[in-house]
């Protein structure tokens, strides 16, 4: 009876050690990862970009007459505002850090802001100035929420002035002057990102100019032969962009 439980014993233990070692020789279950998440792409606003801007300007400008042939005294002709359509391009350099971006630009646009009010002196002449050509020269700083930028900007303004006094009843020019002026500028705009090289957006820009005192003479006047005026022109600046970023 004792052999037997012991041969009985012996044949458990064979099976129980043959049904390990087949499970040990059975290939292991495959173990599986989640794939990992991929980041959002950042949209790059660092580098190099040329583009082409067009809107609308008004300006305000005011002239006091200082002295007629040299002889001082004030005489206030007022101011007036008056608007036109400007249209030109930009060039610049952005480099980003972060959410900041910052960049260094220049700008140039022909413009149509003309102004004309009648003398409060002399009813029967005009004051007329064109504001005909501007050029930006400013810095940015901005915040970039991925394709989206908001930025502000400022620096140097400089602008092309024609300047000329008419005789209403002859149509006579009195007297004439071209001046380029400098000033500062100001400004604040939104710009998208709609592809990896173009971007889009609007801008305003204030524009301004400290007084500035110039005599000019005027033959037709007869007695009078030069009158000096005091002038400030302001300029608002608001205009669509389109630009190309050069690289990725």
């Amino acid at each position: 009876m004792k052999k037997f439980s012991l041969l009985a014993a012996a044949a458990v233990t064979s099976v129980s050690l043959t049904g390990i070692a087949k499970a040990a020789d059975l290939p292991q279950r495959p173990t599986y990862k989640a794939a990992p998440i991929a980041a959002p792409m950042m949209y790059n606003w660092s580098g190099f970009y040329l583009g082409a801007n067009g809107g609308y300007g008004w300006s305000n400008q005011c002239i006091d007459v200082t002295a007629i042939n040299g002889i001082g005294g004030i005489f206030a002709e007022g101011c007036n505002s008056k608007g036109g359509g400007i249209i030109g391009g930009q060039f610049g350099y952005r480099w980003q850090a972060g959410q900041l971006v910052y960049g260094l630009e220049a700008q140039g646009d022909w413009a149509n802001l003309r102004n004309s009010r009648a003398s409060l002196q002399n009813p029967a002449n005009t004051f007329k100035s064109t504001l005909n050509g501007l050029g930006l020269f400013t810095g940015q700083i901005g915040y970039a929420a991925n394709e989206a930028l908001f930025y502000v900007k400022g620096g140097a303004a400089v602008g092309s002035q024609n300047f000329a006094l008419i005789n209403n009843v002859t149509g006579t020019g009195l007297a004439f002057a071209n001046r380029t002026r400098w000033g500062g500028v100001v400004g604040v705009g939104f710009e998208y990102g709609f592809s990896p090289n173009w971007t889009a957006g609007i801008e305003y820009d204030y524009l301004w100019r400290v007084n500035e005192s110039n005599t000019f003479p005027t033959p037709s006047l007869g007695p009078i032969a030069s009158i000096t005026t005091n002038t400030k022109t302001d300029a608002n600046l608001l205009a669509l962009r389109v630009n190309y970023k050069f690289g990725y």
